[in-house]
């Protein structure tokens, strides 16, 4: 466990441990729950496809391509809860491959016509 005060800064860093070096990493998806196993029920968003959700949720650059840096203020679910727990969805990519997920950012889906 990771003890913190109401809205303190917090600062992660996610690092890709692989032979290869031509690979990069991303964050795609954070969400936070009150439950450890259940990610599903009741969350909190941090960051959705790449698309910050929480206005204090920052990204980072890094040095390294293989490491990803993030930060966010830290937060409670209610009084009721006494824990949050953070659940990442990282991805992995080819170094310099401006096509993939890694190199898209935020990615907004949008909505078709009814009529479309």
């Amino acid at each position: 466990p990771y003890y913190v005060d109401m809205n303190q800064n917090l600062f992660l860093q996610a690092s890709l441990h692989s032979s290869d070096q031509n690979l990069a990493v991303f964050v795609d998806t954070c969400v936070a729950s009150p439950n450890s196993s259940d990610f599903r029920t009741l969350i909190y968003e941090l960051v959705k496809r790449g698309c910050a959700s929480d206005s204090t949720y920052t990204p980072f650059s890094s040095p390294h391509r293989n490491v990803a840096r993030f930060g966010f203020n830290a937060f409670s679910f209610v009084n009721r809860y006494p824990s949050v727990y953070l659940q990442c969805e990282l991805v992995v990519c080819r170094y310099h491959d401006y096509s993939s997920r890694c190199y898209q950012g935020c990615v907004k889906r949008f909505k078709r016509n009814s009529d479309s």
